[in-house]
């Protein structure tokens, strides 16, 4: 995760710089900058036997950049310099970045998945109520929201989580739940038998040195 060191304020948060960014059009090369370090650094990974070839990056896409009419050939231009495999790069995007222009999306996925790249929807049921799109795009993987995780502590009989994860199942996806942070949402999530999860339980967010031995101490993890 992208973080901002200010000489006067220290380390801040993507929550408070990125909307700034996306409004400004800072994004973009902030964006590209995130795309080249991720497939840098996974490749690097491969290449000193930290990760083995099953290992994904995940970059999440922004709404500007997903319109941006040069992005295929933005990351052809990374993958190439990093000399990562296609199939290990898996882009994030939201729901409204898709419907927002349903059409030209369309064209733009199916290009990704001829090069073997893969799609997660993020933030997966907060968005759009219509299903529809997830038949019509070559999805790979819902992320459940973080929300509908931490209402786990409150009402573990939550009905959505079940719902969504039948909905990847019958499109042959997988599902991540997004914001584990306790022991009781995880063992919910495994009683619903959710086989993916990442949040703050498992680890915070890290640098590449301290992920890298992250990696190696907990292989399960990734």
């Amino acid at each position: 995760m992208v973080r901002w060191h200010h000489p006067q304020r220290g380390l801040i948060s993507p929550g408070l710089f990125i909307p700034v960014a996306e409004e400004t059009g800072l994004i973009n090369p902030i964006g590209t900058l995130v795309l080249r370090e991720a497939c840098r650094q996974l490749r690097q990974w491969q290449q000193q036997g930290v990760a083995d070839n099953s290992l994904t990056v995940s970059v999440n896409l922004s709404v500007r950049q997903f319109a941006r009419d040069d992005l295929i050939e933005q990351i052809d231009a990374v993958l190439k310099e990093t000399q990562l495999d296609p199939q290990n790069l898996k882009l994030e995007i939201t729901e409204s970045a898709i419907m927002d222009n349903s059409n030209s999306a369309a064209i733009l996925l199916q290009e990704l998945q001829k090069r073997r790249i893969q799609l997660s929807i993020d933030d997966f049921g907060t968005g759009y109520s219509s299903l529809s799109y997830l038949h019509r795009f070559p999805v790979d993987t819902l992320k459940i929201d973080r929300s509908f995780v931490q209402s786990l502590d409150e009402n573990p009989d939550l009905g959505l989580i079940p719902a969504i994860l039948s909905i990847a199942e019958t499109l042959g996806m997988s599902a991540i739940a997004e914001g584990i942070e306790t022991s009781r949402q995880l063992a919910q999530l495994q009683h619903f038998n959710c086989q993916f999860g990442q949040g703050y339980f498992f680890s915070k967010p890290l640098d590449a040195a301290k992920a890298t031995e992250l990696t190696i101490a907990n292989p399960s993890y990734c």
